[in-house]
């Protein structure tokens, strides 16, 4: 992997920064490693890879938040579009943590509020607590849930590739390596050879990408981390809507 993006053009954190989506679209994409490289090698003459200290992987980590009964969960896995999320996200190599809530409305437009913390350690985050006085304007704002009634659920690891095509008009995640950790279960569950492909986009400008996914077979796939983690390491959630995902993540890994 790394052989392939280092004949990748570079571009770095303050390039990318510049790089406004106003009209964005967001489709995932599933696939395997194998198939990754296949896709990084017929794309590399259109896009940038992110560098960030000479490193174009950058390690990322996550714990989710949830009830006792785990209502976040559920409320997505039934398929309901007005739904949020809270979790603490930390971009491990820059030492950056944020506590975050995702909202996601009726129309399928999803919002994202964060706040930096200081002090998290991804390494040593029991003690870590959103029963914070400095976290409840922020949660009181943003968030549908009593912070009260929220624990520590799942966290994941996992590495994030960055690709910007020549035109600067989307950006490619790329997630490989995901391991998850069911803090109630203490389950754990490693897809290292599952890739998560996200496309974000100006839905006005044609994208090199999708002609390559076409020509691959890859095609679009809705994948939460937090839902799929969360029902491959806690047997007791119901995942019934989620067993048609599930089957197609264990045909890839059986492929």
């Amino acid at each position: 992997m790394k052989e392939i993006l280092s004949h990748y053009d570079p571009i770095t954190l303050d390039e990318m920064s510049g790089i406004r989506l106003m009209n964005r679209t967001d489709t995932k994409f599933v696939t395997t490693r194998p198939m990754l490289e296949r896709l990084l090698t017929l794309a590399q003459a259109d896009y940038y890879a992110q560098t960030i200290e000479g490193a174009n992987m950058a390690a990322y980590y996550t714990v989710y938040f949830d009830t006792p009964d785990c209502n976040m969960y559920t409320v997505h896995e039934t398929g309901h579009t007005n739904r949020q999320k809270l979790r603490v996200r930390s971009y491990v190599d820059s030492h950056l943590n944020f506590l975050e809530v995702k909202t996601k409305n009726n129309r399928g437009r999803t919002k994202k509020k964060r706040v930096a913390l200081d002090d998290f350690d991804p390494e040593n985050h029991a003690q870590f607590s959103i029963l914070n006085p400095q976290f409840e304007a922020f949660l009181h704002e943003h968030l549908r849930y009593d912070p009260a009634q929220l624990s520590k659920q799942l966290e994941n690891r996992f590495d994030r590739i960055t690709l910007v095509n020549k035109g600067k008009t989307e950006r490619l995640t790329i997630d490989l390596n995901l391991r998850f950790h069911n803090l109630v279960t203490d389950n754990y569950r490693f897809m290292d050879d599952i890739v998560i492909i996200e496309l974000k986009r100006d839905g006005l400008v044609p994208s090199p990408i999708l002609a390559l996914l076409r020509q691959l077979r890859i095609k679009p796939h809705g994948f939460s981390k937090y839902v799929i983690g969360s029902a491959l390491t806690n047997d007791q959630l119901h995942c019934n809507l989620m067993k048609p995902k599930l089957n197609d993540i264990r045909k890839l890994l059986n492929h």
